[in-house]
């Protein structure tokens, strides 16, 4: 599977777990602008924006993803020194969480999705947040 791949399905399923309610014209909007992002990652070879501490952000992470007995995780990983984040998917509005380790996961909504933040790393993942223009 390519990495733009998972990338699409990962952020298809935190566009499903960040969404609420029941407007189909939401739900149109939010897919079609899904759908771009989706675009946008195909073009960037998959990767996503990351950074380490105050490091600019560069599209230097990939994310694999895997269906556990917990659910669906992702793995955020950083090309350049092999650093890793897992972060399970929730489905009760906060998008994802750490899925292991002592640190916990801060996630906050951002105009290309949401920003999760994790020991010092930063990752940008593609989400669509229903309400949101």
């Amino acid at each position: 599977m390519r990495t733009s791949d998972v990338v699409a399905a990962g952020g298809l399923i935190l566009l499903a777990a960040c969404s609420r309610g029941d407007d189909r014209t939401a739900n149109t909007q939010a897919l079609a602008g899904f759908e771009a992002q989706q675009r946008a990652a195909a073009e960037d070879d998959g990767r996503i924006l990351c950074a380490h501490g105050d490091a600019a952000w560069a599209r230097a992470c990939t994310v694999e993803q895997t269906q556990t007995a917990a659910g669906l995780v992702l793995t955020v990983r950083h090309a350049d020194d092999g650093r890793f984040h897992r972060l399970l998917v929730t489905h009760d509005g906060r998008g994802v969480v750490a899925a292991d380790g002592a640190q916990p996961a801060a996630v906050r909504v951002v105009d290309s999705g949401i920003e999760v933040t994790i020991a010092g790393d930063r990752y940008r993942l593609p989400a669509t947040v229903r309400g949101r223009p």
